[in-house]
């Protein structure tokens, strides 16, 4: 990163995480800045790149999605043509909501969302069928208990 973050940044930044909803003038006044002040550096760190963009928190439960599964998968594979090839499988899928290639002893996990377990195996059944995978784990999980939370700053 070649912007360096100061105080009002972070203040900035906190503000816009736990409500990115808030008007240039609102987050002017929580951060202690003018309007104008508060515009110009928020356009740095979206140029820069510490803004990715400006999204919604949804709630899985309300739209249907109450089951969350961490699969951990191992592979034999590790040509770039293979793993091209998962990639793309991987996040073709919309259920796949975070996907790492991990140092360890898996070599990635993938966090699914699904309906319920019916739809959870529709989803590692097409998933299995597109790449050779050599170990699959699923961790069921029970209770969200910090989920989504906001980056420390």
């Amino acid at each position: 990163m070649s912007y360096k973050i100061d105080t009002f940044d972070r203040k900035i930044l906190k503000v816009l995480q736990q409500d990115a909803s808030h008007s240039q003038r609102e987050i002017a006044e929580r951060v202690g800045l003018s309007q104008n002040a508060c515009w110009r550096r928020l356009k740095v760190l979206e140029e820069s790149g510490v803004i990715k963009g400006h999204t919604v928190r949804l709630d899985p439960e309300e739209l249907g999605l109450g089951l969350t599964v961490f699969i951990m998968v191992c592979t034999r594979h590790h040509a770039r043509e293979w793993l091209d090839l998962f990639r793309k499988e991987v996040t073709a899928i919309p259920n796949v909501i975070d996907f790492f290639r991990l140092a360890g002893d898996y070599d990635y996990m993938l966090k699914i969302m699904a309906e319920d377990m019916n739809a959870f195996d529709r989803i590692y059944q097409k998933l299995i069928e597109k790449v050779e995978l050599e170990t699959v784990t699923s961790y069921i999980t029970m209770e969200a208990i910090a989920d989504n939370r906001d980056l420390p700053l």
